[in-house]
């Protein structure tokens, strides 16, 4: 649940919250449901009780323990602003994130408009600190809403994840945005993505100078497509990273 990752735009995941609920057509497919429930029952294991949702207390301060910086994804496993994840948990994921501040956390939700009133309140007076990223998934045109809460967030990094995408986003308004990640969906029934699709993404990007980042085709496994795109792979990030020294 924490160290070393094979997601292409982290070296490692952290996990206060595990489980889940659907939300939107993006979740049909979801990996981290799949994997979970492979343990359900399973005594003593940590997915024992499947994908449920479950706060993680004796995770919370696993950061500080990390002395190399690290670029983080936090709740790989679940999402940090489920309705049922209470604020003052996500007041200690918060604390923690902001006293480990040698390492980059990127925080992904689809529930985008509780995390920008939540943002807001924490960060009323200015914007969240440089190292804590924020950033929503959007996985077609209908959900362009959400892009629309990142941008009303008091942050400093916004990044968006278009994974898996499933439609056609087509001209998104990506003022404010540093960050756009693209990717296609894995796993049994994986939904196919055009590349043409892709292609409207990285464009629109492009023109904006945006960082853009493809993560990968999809398939039955993650890797079955490659990550190549008209003869290149594209690995941007919003700006060079800062490797702080953890004292």
């Amino acid at each position: 649940m924490a160290g070393t990752t094979a997601i292409e735009w982290a070296d490692a995941t952290w996990n206060p919250v595990t489980g889940c609920t659907k939300i939107s057509p993006g979740c049909d497919h979801c990996y981290a449901e799949r994997f979970s429930e492979r343990f359900r029952d399973v005594p003593g294991h940590p997915f024992e009780r499947g994908f449920d949702l479950m706060l993680r207390p004796e995770r919370v301060l696993q950061p500080l323990g990390w002395k190399a910086p690290k670029m983080v994804f936090v709740n790989s496993m679940s999402d940090l602003f489920h309705k049922e994840v209470p604020f003052r948990f996500v007041d200690k994921v918060f604390d923690t994130m902001e006293r480990a501040d040698w390492h980059v956390f990127q925080i992904l939700t689809k529930r985008s408009s509780r995390m920008r009133d939540y943002v807001n309140r924490r960060y009323a007076d200015g914007v969240a600190p440089t190292h804590i990223w924020l950033g929503t998934s959007v996985e077609d045109g209908s959900r362009r809403s959400r892009v629309r809460h990142l941008q009303q967030m008091n942050a400093t990094i916004r990044f968006l994840s278009v994974e898996p995408l499933i439609g056609p986003l087509g001209q998104v308004d990506l003022r404010g945005i540093a960050w756009v990640i693209v990717g296609g969906e894995s796993g049994p029934g994986a939904r196919p993505m055009d590349p043409e699709w892709v292609r409207e993404i990285r464009d629109q990007c492009t023109e904006a100078g945006i960082a853009f980042f493809f993560k990968q085709w999809g398939g039955i496994r993650p890797k079955s497509g490659g990550r190549d795109l008209d003869g290149r792979e594209w690995s941007q990030l919003p700006f060079e990273l800062p490797r702080v020294a953890a004292e």
